[in-house]
């Protein structure tokens, strides 16, 4: 078993928001190239999010299910991606000060991925769920509440000026690194 963990600066609930919502997986799951449709009862057991994996043309689509789910805590998924196989992965969220301290669990089940030498199997699982967890933190770190993400509201104004900021600070430091060359 693969086993990953990572510090995210937002409460367990944010980070449970981005596990809920099913269309956001390709976004951070390493691998997952995009969704094809997201079960409406996602993440009840039994939901089922329906991806695909791989580089266009040669995508394969395959699915990932809800074992078990304990919403705000901890949810048990078996993630199919063939030709590599299944795995039972579960993602662990735990309150830790004024953040998350979230742990991703992977085990291979079937398939290809089995037959792999566990010490290699885990340094690629390890490198790909590392990847993964920080991508999952840039999310829900950056994640508005809710409410705040109504169209027009001074949020959605704030959020555009803070983006063009930004935007126009990279500018800048790439005009800058340039003229040093």
């Amino acid at each position: 078993m693969s086993t990953n963990t990572r510090l995210v600066e937002t409460t367990p609930e944010r980070v449970w928001e981005v596990l809920s919502d099913g269309w956001l997986y390709p976004l951070w799951v390493v691998g997952a190239s995009r969704m094809r449709d997201v079960d409406s009862h996602w993440p009840q057991v039994g939901a089922k999010l329906h991806h695909s994996v791989g580089v266009w043309p040669a995508l394969i689509d395959d699915s990932t299910s809800v074992i078990e789910a304990d919403p705000g805590r901890r949810i048990k998924l078996h993630a199919r991606g063939w030709p590599a196989g299944a795995a039972e992965v579960v993602i662990t969220l735990s309150p830790q000060g004024a953040g998350t301290l979230v742990t991703i669990e992977e085990e291979p089940v079937s398939g290809p991925a089995t037959l792999i030498p566990q010490p290699v199997r885990g340094m690629s699982l390890r490198w790909r769920n590392s990847e993964s967890l920080r991508r999952l933190a840039f999310i829900a770190e950056r994640r508005e509440p809710d409410a705040a993400r109504r169209p027009g509201d001074e949020g959605d104004a704030r959020r555009h000026e803070v983006g063009s900021s930004r935007r126009s600070a990279m500018n800048a430091r790439r005009r800058s690194d340039s003229e040093l060359r």
